[in-house]
């Protein structure tokens, strides 16, 4: 969010975006009333505009698409998908078959295949183990996409360890922090409250996981709403201690309303539940250190 409101503020309007930069509907109206338009594909994008790519990654083809159009692009892909990137990128190098754990159709898949097509095998659950095949099982690595439940994704690499002895696992947790410290968290709230809400977006994978680790963790009930209007009072009826959590990506403000909706039905007493200091920021994509509308003027020839 914070990079789209930067480039407005810097280029002015619009600034197209290509997918939700992050999948929240709040933060994406936000933005719309501000300027920034999202795009499906490249090709809606006028030539010698302004692109930026969301946090879930493109593909490199999409990049080579926005050159082809003369676009100025601002890469906001989340530097812990960049590093399944390039791990990607390098064990296609060494010749591995890479299974890729995650869910078709998501953005991030889509971009993370698309670095290393001929060597990347999707693998939705552990229910899809059975049809995986490889070419060499002495060369096959796991990566996932970063926004699964942890243990979810574990259970698929325990499948997949079953069927692939020699299987490797990636140098580093790919499974991005901000999504496994709120799984540890609603599971230690599921722990106490009878009714868990997760503050967040339907097509918010992280989310939606939440609601489901809330309820794998023993919460009789979790349900998952953009905003407080959404809750349905009848979830409250006995119903004496709240969970509260949002996704990784949705603004105080959300959950404040949530807060005070709650409050003036009687959940007024808030008790904080802490399981990990999170101190690692990001910084602004680089591209907009640059006069992005200069590069587009020069690349369109104006």
């Amino acid at each position: 969010m914070i990079a789209v409101e930067k480039a407005l503020e810097q280029y002015g309007a619009p600034i197209y975006v290509r997918h939700e930069i992050v999948h929240n509907k709040y933060v994406v109206q936000t933005l719309e009333k501000k300027g920034a338009i999202f795009v499906d594909v490249t090709a809606e994008v006028p030539e010698g505009s302004i692109v930026m790519f969301s946090a879930h990654g493109v593909a490199p083809t999409v990049h080579e698409e926005a050159a082809e159009r003369k676009l100025a692009t601002i890469d906001a892909t989340c530097p812990l998908v960049t590093k399944v990137h390039k791990e990607a990128v390098r064990f296609a190098k060494e010749d591995y078959d890479i299974l890729l754990i995650g869910h078709e159709g998501h953005e991030e898949v889509i971009g993370t295949s698309g670095e290393a097509p001929d060597h990347i095998t999707l693998v939705d659950g552990p229910e899809d183990v059975a049809n995986v095949t490889v070419r060499d099982e002495s060369k096959v690595v796991w990566l996932s996409q970063t926004t699964l439940s942890v243990d979810e994704t574990m259970e698929t690499v325990d499948a997949l360890k079953q069927k692939f002895p020699n299987l490797l696992s990636p140098p580093s947790d790919d499974i991005c922090y901000a999504t496994q410290n709120r799984q540890i968290a609603v599971k230690k709230l599921a722990e106490d409250a009878q009714l868990v809400i997760v503050v967040g977006s339907k097509n918010s994978s992280n989310s939606i996981r939440m609601v489901e680790v809330a309820l794998d963790a023993g919460a009789p009930a979790a349900h998952l709403v953009d905003f407080a209007d959404e809750i349905d009072e009848a979830w409250l009826d006995g119903v004496t201690t709240v969970g509260l959590t949002s996704g990784a990506s949705v603004p105080d403000v959300l959950v404040d309303g949530v807060l005070e909706w709650l409050a003036e039905r009687g959940y007024a007493d808030v008790e904080t539940v802490k399981t990990a200091d999170e101190s690692i920021t990001f910084s602004l994509p680089k591209e907009l250190r640059r006069d992005l509308r200069a590069e587009a003027a020069r690349l369109s020839g104006k």
